[in-house]
């Protein structure tokens, strides 16, 4: 156990542990900037394959779609087959897939392998966050493990901005996806050789309608929001895949008071420091995600960035988010209540928001970009690193893969839902702004392009209220207090026989 007087870790934590933390946090970047590093690169991979640009989007919904539509699933495989042979797994696949789809000769080739992709880092993912959990429980050394995998969890959607910038511009679209290749193979024999973990449960069963209900909710609820930006909300279609998703998560909620193994038990939800700490999650991601989508396309279309500036004006959000979370929040969750890093936080990201409401076409990035982003990027830092840190304390180690799951779905779910939601409100906001004052065809180009800025800025505005709404939520919800300084972390219930 760890010395109360000098803070050292427990006599019994493998020393290797840090690399360890490397290699989980390579695994999760690799899993979060693929969810944007094509963004910058569906250009070119739309000329390249000759996609329409109806079904575009698929490169992008693909991914999503698989990725929070089977995390449930992902979660529980790890529980029941064992965390660390669940992340070689993982990280295998999602090569294979990033290698096919680098490869790609078709638009049709390119859609599956993105979906395959979205289905090993369903996988990979929550195996990760649960090894970190079981990993760090010495306060003080889980506060720097949680803050680095925060800034990454954080960050890695506007790193993949980079990324995908850069090898766009100087190699090729491909690139974006065969980066993960060499990327996943050091990640593998660093598992391997660092990573350590108990065997799956012995004669354990995995919930099967449970699965097929959770997972089809789960993928019904996202295709409809993927759907909503090009069919509207009103379409036939995305009102039958919504109220199939109600009705499916409605019945795996009845299921899981029922199955002898379920999916996902309810008491995990049902721990009001947890459920808040998934709800924050959801509403901020949200805002996050609609931000990345707008800003993209506000740097390239209104602004003529490049694809490699574009990348790199999305840097001092990456860098403030690191920030926040590795020398603000880690420094003080051993001190203060969780709450007390994530109300602020989502204050400081909505304040963000609310300065990028007054950008117009002719926007300098210094003054008017720049001051925005680096509140976003402290505020996300102080909000994310404490979320995660709650969320999975004190979890049963028989259940800590399925709660990291619920906690990475909660992100992409929102950020699905934010993409959909703020797009929608972006569209329908331009539309309008564009019929009331095109009078003048002279002045044709100039006030589409003021029209698109204003379509941004009035769903900027909704994503600061949410961001708001997600501090609030925090504040009421997650109760949880600063845990002992020098004590370890709340031990999980042991592990039942079986």
């Amino acid at each position: 156990m760890s010395d109360t007087r000098t803070g050292e870790a427990p006599a019994d934590a493998d020393p290797r542990r840090w690399w360890g933390l490397v290699i989980i946090a390579l695994a999760q970047l690799m899993v979060v900037l693929d969810a944007t590093i094509v963004n910058i690169a569906l250009p070119s991979a739309q000329s390249d394959l000759g996609m329409s640009d109806g079904n575009r989007q698929w490169v992008i919904t693909a991914y999503t779609l698989a990725f929070g539509g089977l995390l449930l699933l992902g979660g529980r495989i790890a529980d029941l087959v064992g965390r660390k042979r669940t992340f070689v797994i993982g990280l295998v696949g999602f090569a294979a897939a990033s290698a096919l789809g680098g490869a790609a000769t078709s638009s049709g080739m390119l859609f599956g392998a993105r979906a395959l992709q979205g289905a090993f880092a369903a996988v990979l993912a929550p195996s990760a966050l649960s090894l970190l959990t079981t990993t760090f429980t010495d306060p003080k050394e889980r506060g720097k493990a949680f803050g680095i995998y925060g800034a990454l969890a954080g960050s890695g959607s506007a790193i993949g901005f980079i990324v995908g910038g850069l090898l766009t511009e100087y190699l090729n679209w491909r690139w974006c996806l065969y980066v993960n290749v060499p990327i996943a193979i050091v990640a593998v024999f660093g598992a391997f050789a660092l990573l350590h973990d108990r065997p799956g449960r012995a004669g354990a069963r995995l919930d099967v309608p449970g699965a097929l209900l959770g997972c089809g909710g789960l993928v019904a609820i996202v295709y409809g929001f993927s759907e909503a930006q090009s069919r509207g909300w009103s379409d036939g279609l995305v009102l039958g895949l919504f109220a199939a998703g109600v009705v499916l998560l409605t019945t795996f909620v009845w299921w899981q008071t029922r199955a002898p193994m379920p999916l996902l038990p309810l008491h995990i939800v049902k721990d009001r420091n947890r459920a808040g700490c998934f709800l924050t999650m959801a509403l901020a991601t949200i805002g996050m995600f609609g931000l990345f989508l707008f800003m993209t396309y506000y740097l390239q279309a209104v602004l003529d960035y490049s694809p490699v500036k574009t990348g790199l004006a999305f840097l001092p959000l990456t860098v403030a988010i690191i920030i926040g979370s590795t020398q603000i929040s880690a420094r003080l969750l051993n001190r203060a209540a969780p709450r007390t890093l994530m109300v602020p936080g989502m204050i400081l990201a909505s304040g963000g928001m609310v300065l990028l409401t007054r950008m117009t076409v002719h926007s300098s990035y210094a003054s008017e970009i720049l001051p925005a982003l680096l509140l976003m990027g402290l505020g996300m830092g102080l909000t994310f690193m404490p979320v995660f840190a709650t969320a999975t304390a004190g979890v049963a180690p028989q259940d800590s893969g399925v709660t990291s799951a619920t906690v990475n779905t909660s992100q992409q779910v929102g950020g699905s839902i934010g993409t959909a939601l703020l797009n929608t409100i972006a569209t329908s906001s331009s539309a309008a702004y564009i019929t009331a004052h095109l009078h003048n065809p002279a002045q044709k180009a100039l006030i589409l392009k003021e029209g698109v800025v204003h379509g941004y800025t009035v769903a900027i505005w909704w994503a600061a209220g949410i961001m708001l709404l997600a501090g609030l939520v925090a504040g009421l919800m997650v109760t949880a207090k600063a845990p002992r300084h020098g004590a370890r972390a709340q031990e999980p219930v042991p592990e039942p026989a079986l």
